[in-house]
């Protein structure tokens, strides 16, 4: 090849289905960026799903807990009792964390 020779593609027309082509191309990728941004999770609902989880897995694991102790230990039913208790009083202090933080700063929040 001789170095007079430039990598340059020669300027073609374009080609109407090209266009057609790259139209349906962004109206598809505006409808995903739209499609995304509803699927953002709101700060709000988040938090609310934290609660819930604290305020159902506090008192579940710690009777679970206690529950395996007072198996282990055969003194139904007072640790299973004391420990869904124990849960409960974590799972509310979660909650009293939760409500003290910024909205969208909470534990689990993204960073």
């Amino acid at each position: 090849m001789a170095e007079d020779e430039t990598d340059e593609v020669p300027k073609l027309p374009t080609d109407a289905r090209l266009e057609s082509l790259d139209e349906r191309l962004d109206r598809v990728q505006r409808r995903e960026a739209e499609e995304a941004r509803k699927k953002q999770v709101d700060p709000n609902m988040r938090a609310a799903q934290l609660v819930i989880g604290y305020l159902i897995g506090g008192p579940l694991g710690g009777g679970l807990l206690g529950w395996g102790l007072d198996s282990l230990f055969n003194t139904k039913p007072w640790l299973t009792l004391v420990m869904l208790f124990l849960g409960f009083a974590v799972g509310i202090r979660n909650v009293l964390r939760i409500s003290k933080t910024p909205s969208g700063r909470g534990p689990g929040a993204g960073a």
